[in-house]
């Protein structure tokens, strides 16, 4: 009797442990301690969770006495991975095709470079691939940013450099970004104020009636860092506004953050933070995973994001996979957009 009650009281646990993983938005949790790193890998944590379940039903085939029991647990994991994977179904698996640039297109690329690991020539290159028009750089230096202007101007593309660091110690802790010299020219607008750990940026237009454009890195949701990663997601909440507004960049969130920090009245799809959306979301790439690159995007978090106001019409989004071995651990992201 002593057994079928504990058995009955861990399996009950099992159960609700697992739906606050799953599921944390039912109840408030997805900016909770443990939960707000779980949830970011969610494809990791159904991959893991029929991993579990079958090696459950093997035991519980080879051991007879605690059959049922373990044979409930197998149960419960994949309905946790069922979970996981209708939701990430929901946000869109992405692939690798993408639109051919329109002339009336802009192209938003972001990339947190680990402090310049892929070096100055090879953001170069896939800024011209891609032809993109708005750079955002966290963890990227002054100096890498100039080199990646010179080039780009070499090759026909001039542009102009913004940077913010915090300090110079720490690569980690600048942010750059480069806008397209046809645009025009940006003042960064420092009234705002900033993320706390990690620089954002805020860029204003300077004369022209091109759109705000936000850089931004939020810090980590480490458990030492969770009431400073709250805190950044709260003020892009806040200074993401207005109208015409792209914002770009690491904001170590996935859309289970946004549900919290940004609420959810557009619905599924139309997640973000203040004023903008996902981009990755409208396109259905929500649940490609753009972080740690020694995983698979399928397993990947996504928690590098562009965000648009809804006055910007995107027409196309991907995460770009083809630069896993140039010494970043994130990937690159790329946006169409129609202003």
């Amino acid at each position: 009797m002593i057994r079928r009650v504990v058995s009955a009281a861990v399996l009950l646990g099992v159960a609700a442990a697992l739906l606050v993983i799953a599921w944390p938005s039912l109840f408030g949790l997805s900016a909770a301690p443990v939960v707000a790193q779980l949830v970011s890998l969610r494809a990791l944590s159904a991959a893991l969770a029929i991993i579990g379940a079958l090696t459950l039903a093997l035991i519980a085939m080879l051991w007879r006495g605690a059959r049922r029991f373990l044979a409930s647990l197998a149960l419960l994991a994949l309905i946790f991975a069922a979970i996981n994977v209708a939701v990430l179904s929901t946000r869109g698996f992405g692939n690798e095709s993408f639109p051919t640039r329109a002339p009336a297109e802009l192209s938003v690329l972001s990339w947190n470079t680990l402090g310049d690991a892929p070096g100055a020539d090879r953001i170069t290159q896939l800024a011209l691939d891609e032809q993109a028009d708005i750079i955002v750089l966290p963890e990227t230096s002054q100096e890498t940013g100039v080199e990646v202007a010179e080039g780009l101007r070499a090759a026909g593309r001039p542009m102009w450099v913004y940077s913010f660091a915090f300090d110079y110690i720490a690569k980690a802790r600048s942010t750059t970004v480069l806008v397209s010299a046809a645009i025009g020219e940006y003042v960064v607008d420092d009234s705002v104020g900033n993320t706390t750990v990690l620089p954002s940026m805020v860029l204003r237009p300077d004369g022209h009636d091109g759109p705000t454009i936000i850089g931004v890195h939020p810090v980590a949701p480490l458990p030492s860092q969770l009431a400073n990663w709250r805190a950044d997601l709260d003020w892009i909440n806040g200074i993401c506004r207005g109208e015409q507004t792209i914002l770009a960049g690491d904001l170590n969130a996935t859309a289970d953050h946004f549900r919290t920090i940004g609420g959810d009245s557009g619905g599924a799809l139309r997640l973000g933070l203040g004023d903008c959306l996902d981009a990755g979301l409208l396109t259905g790439n929500g649940a490609v995973g753009t972080w740690p690159t020694r995983l698979p995007a399928i397993l990947g978090a996504p928690i590098d994001h562009i965000m648009v106001t809804d006055d910007i019409t995107v027409t196309g989004f991907r995460v770009i996979t083809t630069e896993d071995g140039t010494g970043s651990d994130h990937r690159p992201i790329v946006a169409r957009l129609i202003l």
